[in-house]
């Protein structure tokens, strides 16, 4: 390969070792270890160069001086941003972080927070809580912290109002309602349980404004009227209302959703109306009818709708206009009141599920009539007073049923991402603009308490900047003294220093610690020629104020430079460089068969791989040569009996087999076989030994290990005695071995009124011994014990021995039993009996015992921890089978997807038994599935491999039927959502039933119900469902909904 091919670095080391094919080791001088130290090698230029050449030890760019060396800017120095960014700028609002997913908090705090009466009324509410004897209200203590959920929403709004910050945290308001941060839930629902909280709270108030905000604000009233068709009569059900939920499907417009929210409905039929005046069913009509209107209208676009398909909510993402004024006198009676109401905020959810996205508000502070959009932690202005929803409106992802947005004319807006529209009644935000809300003193303390801790902290941040700068500043100065001084000039004393301290050094963000040279020593001390690649040279006169400034060692000058390592490697170098020769003439030389049976022994794995192990050794020695490496010769023998018990039993891994170990035995002498070793000439010898100077070598004439011998001769005499044993067992117990002429409890056989009994464990255990003499050891002892409890009774029935613990025991001749005794150790003798009887009737009565009897308390509790095992698994086996009209459907359903295929696929192979084959599908180029072996004897839970993690089974799976992985403590329906996407059959579509019980309370789980690894589970659909978008939402589910279970907003 020529120079001009190599990489850099490469063409560095060749040419600061090329002497070495000229020069003995022992001729080594001064200028060669130069040349391998390339101490002389030309430095590069900046201007030149922006890497820096690792082979060249005096190349100093490219470390990262190139920050310092020009003009910095001072906020390069630092990390911090300016504290001042996190400041609230003048005449805006203040933002709210979100904790996770609590951003449909966020938006509906804000909207509430800019209603001023509503804020108002709120800091005048009192806490109940009194101060402990002396009756004063608690809100003057100075250390006063917020603890009811009132007390979060007035300090909360209190912040929004007066802090400094331009973001604040809502943790203290959330964790008093106990709201899971971490799960998005119904953002409509929050709001009424919120508002009807709030009012609930406020009522106990003694203020009149305070107790009845709410419904001043919020609080409408209407009446459901109906009107028989009989008589005429009329009747009103009055009822209150806080929002109106407003229906938009098959709507475009939002006077279209009021009008059918208002629409006359026709009772007939079943539905008939009792009219009191007829006393008697009639046809009637009723609708709703609006009597008065809130200050503040709430429109809940009812956007996210229950899905009877897949039995959760979905989104509507169509289009919705709605006006900036809306005028309801068309649908109010009276007459005397104001009906014109102006938009004041619209809720937006960006997303195109029901359980994903993101919420977002836009509200109009009513004083100046700007928009502003409340992004969680971001608040930006609208342009022009005028709401701008453009671009929440593009980022929802279009379904495939997706209308183009219509054209709206001027003060019309269109959304299909809005879901709560806010009005309020023209002429309240003018009487607004007059409304001073004033903070009382209590919150006034605490925002100011707030402010003066985030002005510490500023002040914090601040200063930190500063000593950040002005630490670079110095570092700066620092390097701009050093590294000008850092080249070595010709007949200039030089010191080695690590390159990769250099580079700290540079960082900034790295804190410059000790110089450590200790990794760059050679064994000798000095400079590893090696390691040339991860040090610089640079000039003393700059070394002395880098180890005054930070100290270190071992300091490495010119008297570092290690001869004996140079020496070393040249003598490697010359090695490599005679191998091919010495590989072409040992090569010849093994092939012409020796003269004489003069020479010395080779391990012929040695022999074939004797090349490759000493390039392997050379370049050891030449990454490291300070240290021993792994493959040198000499410490394989040195060291062979510390190693492990594979090789003490002579089962080498060739990888790291040492050159000429393959014919050492485990005793370090020669091994016995000549199969493995091979006479080579004393030339081979010779050349060989050149390489691997410390390999064991044997002469000829040198005898194999006596020891072996022996073992050896011990070992075939052992063998040929297993042999004869297990003849002499087979022939005695022939039946037992081929399974022939078995006795059964089912049939018990006429000629004898006792059977004995045995371990299966025994049974199988011998029978590989009498396959196998000579691999596997003899059985000595029958082993019953392990049948019996620990009182000494049977842990099995009769009646079970002929069923489910059928698989345990093994059931043996009287004359069986009697060899049993001679050939080996019987520990227990268990034994059926069977005794037969005259009935008074005449009828023949059996009578089954055994001998040890039952012990009762162990065998119940072994059959309850058989039961328990039944009912606690964890990522077990069950098979799902559809049938239609008790018919199983054959052709296949959707693909399963309880597990991704590359996850199911690692579990598989992960937990397959070694030459397990694939019961399921096992097909190959279209041929027959392959018949299973039976594994196991007895029932079908029998056939489960209970193994650590996921459970396998090998059951014949028949086609229409799928396999799921569940755990007992998951419910039914959590299982009918993996069966949802397995077979494409909804939650409310799907009937389950178990052995004839059908399954029906989603709430129990898997283990209540019965439900066992190997059971299976017919389902019955009763309508498929085609469209595979309808389950869009309910593959972003897992769990079911819960909602605000367990909250605060559930607890008044």
């Amino acid at each position: 390969r020529r120079s001009s091919d190599l990489a850099p670095k490469q063409q560095l080391e060749k040419a600061a070792w090329q002497w070495a094919e000229s020069v003995r080791p022992e001729e080594v001088r001064r200028e060669h270890i130069e040349l391998a130290y390339r101490v002389l090698l030309g430095s590069c230029r900046r201007d030149a160069r922006r890497r820096n050449c690792r082979g060249n030890p005096n190349c100093l760019v490219g470390l990262g001086e190139h920050v310092w060396l020009g003009e910095i800017d001072e906020n390069s120095f630092h990390n911090i941003d300016d504290p001042n960014s996190e400041r609230r700028c003048k005449n805006t609002f203040v933002g709210l972080t979100n904790l996770g997913a609590t951003c449909y908090v966020n938006t509906l705090l804000q909207v509430w927070f800019h209603n001023l009466e509503l804020r108002q009324a709120l800091y005048l509410c009192h806490s109940p809580r009194k101060e402990m004897g002396t009756g004063e209200r608690i809100e003057d203590d100075a250390d006063f912290e917020p603890q009811s959920v009132c007390e979060h929403l007035q300090y909360l709004f209190a912040l929004l109002q007066s802090s400094n910050r331009r973001y604040i945290d809502p943790s203290g308001f959330v964790k008093a309602l106990g709201l899971d941060t971490g799960q998005q839930q119904d953002a409509q629902e929050f709001s009424k349980l919120f508002m009807s909280l709030l009012e609930d709270t406020l009522s106990k108030q003694n203020n009149p404004d305070v107790q009845n905000i709410i419904q001043q604000q919020f609080c409408g009233q209407y009446a459901y009227v109906t009107v028989c068709n009989q008589c005429g009569w009329e009747s009103k059900l009055l009822s209150r209302f806080y929002e109106l939920e407003l229906n938009i499907q098959g709507h475009k417009q939002l006077t279209d959703c009021i009008e059918e929210f208002l629409k006359e409905e026709k009772l007939e039929g079943d539905n008939r109306y009792f009219c009191d005046k007829c006393q008697d069913k009639q046809n009637a009509t009723r609708k709703i009818k609006l009597l008065n209107l809130p200050r503040t209208l709430n429109l809940q676009l009812l956007r996210f709708v229950f899905d009877r398909q897949t039995g959760h909510k979905k989104k509507l993402n169509s289009y919705i206009s709605f006006p900036e004024v809306l005028d309801l006198s068309p649908y109010l009676e009276r007459k005397d009141v104001s009906t014109v109401y102006e938009l004041s905020a619209v809720l937006i959810h960006r997303g195109v599920s029901a359980y994903s996205g993101h919420y977002i508000a836009h509200v109009r502070d009513d004083r100046t009539g700007d928009w502003y959009k409340f992004n969680d932690e971001e608040i930006e202005k609208m342009e022009g007073k005028k709401l701008q929803l453009g671009i929440e409106e593009d980022l929802a992802e279009p379904s495939k049923s997706q209308t183009r947005k219509p054209k709206c004319v001027k003060g019309v807006h269109c959304s299909r991402n809005a879901y709560m529209l806010v009005y309020r009644r023209k002429g309240e935000m003018s009487k607004e603009k007059d409304i001073s809300v004033q903070l009382p003193a209590h919150l006034q303390k605490m925002v100011e308490r707030d402010n003066k801790k985030f002005e510490e902290w500023c002040m914090e941040m601040a200063e930190m900047r500063k000593q950040s700068v002005d630490k670079g500043k110095a570092k700066h100065e620092e390097v701009q003294e050093l590294f000008n001084m850092l080249p070595a000039k010709e007949d200039e004393l030089y010191e080695f220093v690590p390159v990769d301290w250099l580079r700290k050094w540079l960082d900034d963000s790295a804190v410059t610690k000790p110089i450590d040279n200790s990794c760059n020593l050679c064994a000798h001390g000095g400079l590893n020629p090696d390691k040339i690649c991860d040090v610089k040279r640079i000039s003393q006169k700059a070394a002395d104020i880098f180890y005054a400034r930070y100290g270190g060692g071992p300091r490495l000058d010119a008297s570092a430079l290690c001869a004996d390592c140079v020496m070393e490697k040249c003598r490697i170098l010359r090695l490599k460089n005679q191998l091919n020769e010495d590989y072409k003439i040992i090569s010849n030389l093994t092939r012409t068969t020796l003269q004489s049976l003069e020479g010395y022994w080779v391990g012929k794995t040695s022999l074939r791989s004797w090349r490759q192990l000493a390039l392997d050794q050379l370049d050891g020695k030449d990454d490291d040569s300070d240290l021993a490496d792994g493959k040198s010769n000499g410490e394989g023998l040195n060291n062979l009996h510390a190693k492990g018990d594979d090789e003490m039993t002579g089962e080498k891994d060739n990888e790291d087999m040492n050159f000429n170990e393959d014919l050492v035995c485990p005793h370090g002498d020669l091994c016995t076989s000549e199969t493995e070793r091979r006479l080579v000439s004393e030339e081979t010898w010779k050349r060989l030994k050149a390489y691997f100077p410390k390999s064991p070598e044997f002469a000829h004439y040198h005898s194999p290990c006596v020891q072996c011998q022996v073992l050896e001769k011990e070992g075939e005499e052992n063998e040929t005695l297993s042999k004869m044993m297990a003849n002499e067992q087979k022939s005695a117990l022939l039946c037992l071995f081929q399974e022939k002429n078995r006795p059964i409890l089912i049939k018990w056989p006429e000629e004898t009124d006792v059977l004995y009994i045995v371990s299966q464990f025994f049974v199988e255990e011998w029978k590989k011994f009498i396959r196998k003499p000579t691999k596997c050891s003899p059985v000595s002892s029958v082993g019953n014990n392990a049948l019996l409890c620990p009182h000494g009774g049977l842990m099995f029935t009769a009646e079970s021995m002929t069923k489910e613990d059928s698989k345990h025991v093994a059931l043996i001749w009287p004359n069986e039993w009697e060899i049993l005794h001679k050939l080996f150790v019987v520990d227990n003798t268990i034994k059926v009996m069977r005794k037969t009887s005259i009935a008074e009737t005449g009828s023949v009565q059996v009578e089954y015992s055994t001998s040890p009897g039952l012990c009762v308390e162990c065998r119940e509790g072994l059959l309850c921890q058989q039961q328990r095992d039944l009912r606690e698994y964890t990522q077990a086996t069950i098979y799902i089978r559809k049938v239609v009209d008790n018919i199983k459907v054959m052709k296949e359903g959707a693909p399963e997807l309880n597990m991704s295929g590359s996850e199911a696929e690692e579990e598989r192979e992960e937990f397959k038994i070694e030459g397990e084959k694939d019961p399921d599908f096992n097909q190959s180029n279209g041929a027959k599935r392959r018949k299973l072996a039976h594994l196991c004897i007895g029932n079908t839970h029998s056939s489960v491999h209970y193994k650590p993690g996921i459970r396998r089974s090998t059951r014949h799976r028949v086609r229409g039927e799928k396999e799921l992985l569940v755990s007992a403590n998951q419910t039914l329906k959590e299982l009918k959502i993996q069966i949802m996407h397995a077979f494409s059959v909804a939650p409310f579509d799907q009937n389950l039933s178990l052995e004839g019980r059908m399954l029906t309370d989603d709430t129990a789980t898997l283990g209540n119900l019965g439900i066992i690894p190997e059971s299976v589970i017919l389902l019955k659909a009763d309508e498929p469902i085609a469209d595979y978008t309808a389950m869009d939402d309910i593959m972003q589910v897992c769990m079911p909904e819960e909602g605000f279970k367990g909250t605060g907003l559930l607890g008044h």
